[in-house]
């Protein structure tokens, strides 16, 4: 078990600990098995590029309108920050148990993505534009902080830099801006009993083009089912006429992230 703050051991007294290893989080995530009911804890470094201050506030401000999962706990010391979370029931949407039925889990997934990007971006206080990410990517690029190692097999091989031209040149002339979950992968969504239940991993949430999700679901999919099973999830949607560009573009931006 690692070191942590005395109050954040007076809540986990009791409870056992598993690690969780899926994922690409720069934070190290935990099951906590209690004897009433599971918590997850994430550590991460204080000088790590994504803060989880952000996914905190995010979650504060998504309780009452989408299933997330409940803050218990946040703090920071001079090494970590510490966010302690409730368990939402159900399990992850890429474990291999829903090919069973997969279609129906997938049109669900569509579903609980098109009712994420209804949620009202009127009073939403996260920007998550093309503006505020291409920024972002640059300032990854200057850093040295993307992962080359880790490139899609369509750019395996590539620079970083050589990725950030190419997505300067590719980048569409609109957005449609909506709610995004920011990270919508197969592990981020949870499901019980072929319907979601519930949704995790909002760091990177905020008002953002549609289509940084649908990519990256599109992907996740393709990856752990297989591309004939995309077209489940765009009926779920409601999404009949998909623009492959902006597929391609948003896949594309998240390499550097």
């Amino acid at each position: 078990m690692i070191e942590i703050p005395s109050s954040l051991a007076k809540l986990t007294n009791g409870f056992d600990w598993e690690q969780i290893t899926i994922g690409h989080s720069e934070a190290m995530t935990f099951l906590l098995k209690g004897s009433l009911a599971n918590q997850f804890l994430k550590v991460q470094p204080v000088h790590s590029v994504e803060r989880l201050f952000d996914e905190k506030e995010k979650l504060d401000w998504l309780e009452g309108k989408l299933p997330v999962p409940r803050v218990l706990y946040y703090e920071k010391d001079e090494a970590n920050e510490y966010l302690l979370m409730s368990e939402l029931k159900g399990v992850i949407a890429s474990d291999q148990s829903h090919r069973g039925n997969l279609s129906a889990m997938l049109e669900s997934l569509g579903a609980g993505l098109k009712t994420i990007h209804s949620v009202r971006i009127d009073s939403c206080p996260f920007n998550q534009s093309l503006e505020v990410k291409i920024e972002e990517a640059k300032n990854r690029v200057g850093q040295g902080l993307v992962d080359e190692d880790d490139f899609d097999e369509v750019r395996r091989g590539r620079k970083a830099i050589e990725l950030f031209e190419e997505l300067v040149l590719k980048r569409p002339l609109d957005e449609e801006l909506v709610f995004t979950h920011g990270d919508y992968c197969l592990p981020n969504v949870i499901i019980e009993k072929q319907k979601v239940s519930g949704f995790i991993d909002w760091g990177r949430a905020g008002i953002a083009d549609k289509y940084q999700d649908l990519a990256l679901a599109i992907r996740s999919i393709t990856s752990n089912f297989g591309k004939e099973y995309v077209p489940f999830f765009l009926t779920g949607y409601g999404m009949t006429d998909l623009d492959e560009t902006k597929v391609d573009f948003y896949q594309l931006l998240d390499e550097f992230y």
